[in-house]
């Protein structure tokens, strides 16, 4: 019997629940490391990933077989208990994520682009970031909403 064979790599973006800033820069690291195991729980390996204090950019290598829809949920309840249970009590997850495909002579610019999410929000806020990536891709919107989006004067 013939094996599968894939190379598909995901950039995948979800943010905290009406984007309050409860990611803290004390604990962000070791949230990344429990959302790398929940990441390989479902076969799949983090090329790289940022917790930013109201949203995350993971970047994996995807294996079929299980379902993007299925290890996204499960990354956001497993880290969302976690995150609760040791640092932020009321702290929950916005719905919905982005999930944006890449090839392979890509992999080292999404690397980098978000291993400087920090000088990237120096100059773009996460709505202008995420709506670009929205552009660029393509995507067409209708009437759905992206995020819960921080009123006028949003911090970056």
């Amino acid at each position: 019997m013939a094996d599968t064979f894939s190379q598909i790599y995901l950039h995948i973006v979800f943010a905290v629940r009406s984007r309050e800033h409860l990611i803290k820069p004390s604990f962000s690291e070791e949230l990344q490391k429990y959302i790398t195991g929940i990441v390989k729980s479902h076969n799949c390996k983090i090329l790289a990933i940022k917790a930013m204090t109201d949203h995350v950019h993971m970047f994996i290598s995807y294996v079929p077989g299980s379902s993007v829809a299925d290890m996204v949920r499960d990354v956001k309840a497993y880290s969302s208990e976690f995150i609760k249970k040791n640092w932020s009590n009321g702290f929950s997850w916005q719905q919905g994520y982005g999930v944006f495909s890449h090839s392979r002579s890509q992999i080292n610019q999404v690397i980098q682009y978000i291993q400087n999410q920090e000088e990237h929000h120096r100059h773009k806020s996460f709505r202008e970031e995420y709506m670009k990536i929205l552009r660029d891709f393509a995507v067409e919107m209708g009437n759905k909403e992206a995020f819960e989006w921080i009123k006028d004067g949003e911090n970056k």
